[in-house]
């Protein structure tokens, strides 16, 4: 499979479960990638607040959310449910946005940061920095919204 670096901007990554939204973001050159304060997922997305307020003082320029998919790349009960979220997440906040398969980032960010039983989110967190580092690296390009909601490539 052929990888197309993204054009550099500031983006912040989304690891969404069930019950909490992981946060990174990285510098408008794609060089640091850094986490945020994992939010809570509620059913009338107050979580949209604080996100909103990440994307303003990170001066944030697109969104990169991770699918679940499973190891022959097939969606999964998981992806279906991050897509479902994160098409309502993307049309709220009109940003340029991408998902990336995600296949156990999870697992990576357990063994690779060494944390175990988190219930704080930091866990989240981390997966959403990895699935960030995994789009500066492999793409691909966020995708415009234009007027009415319609995906530009």
């Amino acid at each position: 499979m052929k990888f197309i670096k993204p054009k550099p901007r500031s983006v912040l990554g989304l690891d969404i479960g069930q019950k909490r939204i992981g946060l990174a973001y990285c510098d408008a050159l794609n060089i640091t990638v850094s986490i945020l304060p994992a939010v809570n997922r509620t059913k009338d997305f107050f979580e949209l607040d604080t996100i909103k307020h990440f994307i303003s003082i990170h001066n944030i320029r697109g969104i990169i959310a991770g699918l679940p998919l499973d190891e022959k790349g097939r969606m999964t009960n998981q992806a279906i449910d991050c897509k479902t979220y994160g098409d309502l997440i993307f049309n709220k906040l009109k940003l340029p946005f991408a998902y990336v398969n995600e296949h156990s980032s999870t697992w990576e960010s357990t063994n690779r940061f060494g944390i175990k039983k988190d219930k704080t989110g930091l866990i989240d967190s981390l997966s959403a920095k990895i699935i960030l580092e995994q789009w500066i690296r492999e793409g691909p390009e966020l995708k415009e919204y234009v007027f009415n909601h319609q995906e530009n490539n």
